[in-house]
């Protein structure tokens, strides 16, 4: 059994579930994450060198702009209260496309078996790949999570998409 090191005391897993002290004590720890800094490593981390892109939109909060592999990723985050969100996503292919009832079979297939946190959807006449979440309790690691998986579920289909249904 794992242990947490909680200040006063060390908790095993199981008592750290059902201990609200420990709970408040995590929750209120990834209340102190700056998210833009997390997001601005991850984005070094996996993009390609000098690919990434930061924008202050007029109506405010944050997005980038990074290469990975085949696809671009774009993160925008909206602000950085606990309301807020977080929004990876990437296009993977352009529509109309040919036998796009056979494509849309398929994506929903994948958004069943293969997607994680991440799904397929269509925006502005482009599929994409998408993720969002409210930043309230979520972690570095998830936050890092979210780019990871949109970015490689669309570098992962992209090409494969576009030579069957372009």
């Amino acid at each position: 059994m794992t242990s947490y090191q909680s200040p006063s005391e060390a908790v095993t897993t199981e008592e750290a579930i059902t201990n609200p002290e420990v709970i408040d004590e995590l929750i209120e720890m990834s209340k102190d994450i700056n998210h833009v800094e997390v997001i601005e490593n991850v984005i070094n981390s996996v993009s390609q060198e000098g690919t990434a892109m930061e924008n202050h939109p007029s109506e405010g909060g944050y997005l980038w702009k990074f290469s990975y592999g085949s696809v671009e990723v774009f993160v925008q985050l909206t602000g950085t209260s606990g309301e807020d969100t977080i929004t990876v996503w990437s296009s993977v292919l352009k529509l109309p496309a040919k036998d796009e009832p056979k494509l849309m079979r398929q994506l929903l297939e994948m958004n069943c078996s293969s997607t994680f946190e991440a799904r397929f959807g269509i925006i502005e006449n482009q599929v994409v790949v998408i993720s969002a979440r409210q930043l309230e309790e979520l972690s570095a690691g998830e936050v890092s999570r979210l780019i990871t998986i949109v970015a490689t579920i669309a570098d992962n289909n992209n090409e494969s998409l576009k030579a069957e249904f372009n």
